[in-house]
């Protein structure tokens, strides 16, 4: 068998040959295989555009007790990652339950420090992620998120964001709680094993309000009450409503950059409800 190149660079990391390996879903941004070892060990190896601060913001979520790979080593390119098992066909009750304990974790256990943000910049493929610390909420996620790279936008859409970001300021509160963030979440960024257990991957972490992972699990379908249960979220007010329009601007806006025009109903629909 012909080694995926992948493979054959988490084997010289790990200094334990790769004899096998299996393609995994790894997204519209990054290749992913599983390997065989000499040694006889499962292993995961990731592509990425940075693999040292992928494996810094696994480490991080860790350290809270959530639930994610571990990072065993990187290399050019290449993240290799200890291997959460075989998916389950479907998530179940006990997936979403799973997920709602171990994303309580992550954001009652990662005090943010100084400010909201990160200590580097990330990305989603060409969308770069402006993470300089800030002080203040609203204004981190209007000036690092919202309109980071406004010359990036449909002129007219970024000239409505523009217009409405003294109304998103007064929407979001001036300092939340920091905690630390998946900043990715959706259910692709979910592992649900065959145990019933969900891992947190492909994170693209920083502090900020716990609200944010809440609005991008979301923003396609919301998680059923086995999540919400666990997770222990409050009831529905106005006020929620109108933040999680904030906070889902950001990853419509993310999506029109990358896979184009179909997202642009989206980013408006946000926008009307916002401005509403």
């Amino acid at each position: 068998m012909t080694l995926h190149p992948l493979a054959r660079a988490a084997g010289h990391l790990l200094g334990d040959e790769a004899v096998s390996w299996t393609p995994l879903h790894g997204g519209d941004l990054s290749e992913v295989v599983r390997l065989i070892t000499t040694s006889g060990r499962n292993i995961v190896a990731k592509s990425g555009p940075d693999p040292e601060a992928e494996g810094a913001m696994l480490a991080a979520i860790r350290a809270t007790g959530a639930r994610a790979p571990e990072p065993l080593t990187v290399g050019p390119g290449v993240l290799v990652l200890e291997d959460a098992g075989p998916a389950a066909s479907a998530p179940g009750p006990d997936h979403w339950k799973s997920l709602g304990e171990t994303l309580r974790l992550l954001h009652d256990g990662g005090g943010a420090g100084d400010g909201f943000g990160w200590d580097r910049d990330y990305a989603f493929g060409p969308v770069v992620i402006r993470n300089g610390r800030h002080g203040s909420w609203p204004r981190f996620w209007i000036e690092r998120r919202l309109l980071a790279d406004a010359s990036d936008l449909p002129p007219d859409l970024a000239g409505r964001i523009e217009a409405l970001s003294p109304r998103i300021a007064a929407i979001l509160p001036e300092r939340p709680r920091p905690s630390l963030l998946h900043g990715d979440l959706w259910t692709g960024n979910v592992h649900f094993d065959e145990a019933g257990a969900a891992w947190l991957i492909d994170p693209a972490s920083y502090h900020g309000h716990a609200e944010v992972d809440l609005a991008m699990l979301g923003l396609f379908g919301d998680p059923p009450p086995a999540f919400r249960d666990a997770y222990g979220t409050d009831p529905d007010t106005s006020e929620t409503a109108l933040r999680r329009a904030v906070y889902q601007l950001w990853p419509a806006l993310v999506h029109l950059r990358l896979f184009g025009a179909g997202y642009r109903a989206m980013v408006e629909r946000l926008l009307d409800r916002i401005a509403a």
